[in-house]
C-alpha cells in the first residue's frame, strides 16, 4: 500500500554507493525514514529533490521487516535556498533538527512540531543569524513536550526572566520584534543549556556552533 505525505528533510545519509536514506519530519506521520532506491545515480528521478530542509510532498510503501520505508516519489515544494547564503542558519536549523529527533518518538504524529519548524526555517534568514531564534525555538519545543519552563523569581535576572516570558510566545511572522543585550544572552543560553541537561539527560553536540559568533 502507498502512503502521502507531505514532509521536511530533517538528515540524509547514503545507504549504499546508489541508495540514500532520507528522514522526514511529517505533520500526520510524525518522523519517518525512508530509502531512496538509486537516489546516487546521475539520472535518478530524485535527483535534485533531496537535501535539507527541503519541503516535497512524496509517496512511500512501508516495510515490514524495518522502520526503512521505501520512497515512491517526491514532488519537491520548497527548497528555502536563502538558508544556503549562511552558515549560520543552517547550523541553527541543524541542531533543532537534532533536537527534534532526540525529543520525539518516530511515527507519532507531530502537527505541532511540523508547524514549529517549518516556521522556524521560514524565519531564519529575515536577519543576520541571532541567539534568540534558537532560544524561542528551545522554548516553543519544550512547551509542546509539556516540559515549559517556569521561570521562577530568583533564577534569572528581572530582564533575562522577562526576555524568556516573551520568548516563549515569540511570533515568527514579526522579526526585530524583541531584542536581547550581551549578557541576557550570556544568561539565557546558560539558563536553558541547564534546564535541558536537566530534563532530557544531554543535548546535542551541535548547540555550541549553532551559538558560535553570536554570544
Amino acid at each position: 500500500m502507498v502512503e502521502r505525505a507531505q514532509g521536511l528533510i530533517l538528515r540524509t545519509r547514503p545507504l549504499t554507493d546508489t541508495r540514500l536514506i532520507i528522514h522526514w519530519l511529517t505533520p500526520d506521520f510524525g518522523r519517518i525514514a525512508t530509502v531512496a532506491k538509486g537516489a546516487r545515480r546521475p539520472q535518478s528521478p530524485f535527483r535534485g529533490k533531496l537535501d535539507l530542509f527541503y519541503l516535497a510532498e512524496f509517496s512511500f510503501s512501508r516495510s515490514r521487516r524495518s522502520e526503512l520505508h521505501a520512497l515512491r516519489e517526491v514532488v519537491l515544494r520548497e527548497t528555502r535556498s536563502a538558508l544556503r547564503e549562511e552558515l549560520g542558519y543552517l547550523r541553527q536549523a541543524s541542531y533543532c533538527a537534532a533536537l527534534i529527533e532526540q525529543t520525539t518518538e518516530t511515527e507519532t504524529p507531530l502537527p505541532a512540531i511540523f508547524k514549529l519548524m517549518a516556521d522556524l526555517l521560514d524565519y531564519l534568514p529575515r536577519q543576520p543569524p541571532q541567539p534568540l531564534a534558537l532560544f524561542a525555538f528551545e522554548l516553543k519545543l519544550l512547551t509542546e513536550l509539556g516540559l515549559k519552563p517556569d521561570f521562577k523569581p530568583g533564577t534569572l535576572s528581572a530582564g533575562a526572566r522577562q526576555v524568556l516570558m516573551r520568548a516563549a510566545s515569540f511570533d515568527w511572522s514579526a522579526p526585530g520584534g524583541l531584542k536581547l543585550s550581551a549578557p541576557q544572552s550570556r544568561e539565557i543560553e546558560q539558563y536553558l543549556h541547564g534546564f535541558l541537561i536537566y530534563h532530557l539527560g544531554r543535548l546535542p553536540p551541535r548547540r555550541n556552533a549553532a551559538l558560535a559568533g553570536m554570544r
